[in-house]
């Protein structure tokens, strides 16, 4: 997922503990991934990205 997120033109902006924050600047919102003990995104973080990702209508860079 995070790969992901790079590859949309999120930058990291930190975070604290296994919290993960990035920011895209013509965009918002913010994503905050924090990965489960199997190293796994949560489900409504998935969604939450996929939403981001219909309504800016973001690729790959």
């Amino acid at each position: 997922m995070k790969t992901l997120i790079i590859q949309l033109g999120f930058k990291e902006r930190g975070g604290a503990g296994n919290h993960t924050i990035y920011k895209k600047e013509d965009i918002p919102e913010i994503i905050n991934i924090q990965t489960t003990k199997d190293g796994q995104a949560k489900p409504y973080q998935v969604k939450q990205i996929r939403e981001i990702i219909i309504q800016y209508k973001l690729s790959k860079q």
